[in-house]
């Protein structure tokens, strides 16, 4: 299977919260690049389906939306960032070189 992803990845362990269409819940951030991230949670979300993301950083709370690319039942769902602007991304890509 060919590798897709673009962006250096990086493991952390950050607090989120999101919302999406029916559901909203709390999580956990296991792998996070600057296209994208891993949300560790309980919570069911449907491919597809566009989602708010509170990421919570030492110094700075981060919100972004994104569409969930896949999910998986009761482990948690995998979200590509939707930027609204060039300074959404810059300021995610700034949060992220502090980890």
């Amino acid at each position: 299977m060919q590798e897709r992803r673009t962006a250096e990845r990086i493991r952390t362990n950050l607090v989120a919260r999101w919302e999406g269409l029916l559901t909203a819940g709390r999580g956990a951030i296991s792998d996070l690049s600057t296209t994208g991230c891993f949300v560790l949670s309980g919570g069911r979300v449907d491919t597809g389906e566009l989602v708010r993301l509170e990421i919570q950083f030492a110094d700075r709370i981060s919100l972004v939306w994104g569409e969930v690319v896949y999910a998986i039942a009761e482990m948690g769902f995998a979200l590509r960032f939707a930027f609204a602007s060039t300074d959404e991304e810059l300021a995610l890509a700034k949060a992220i070189s502090s980890v």
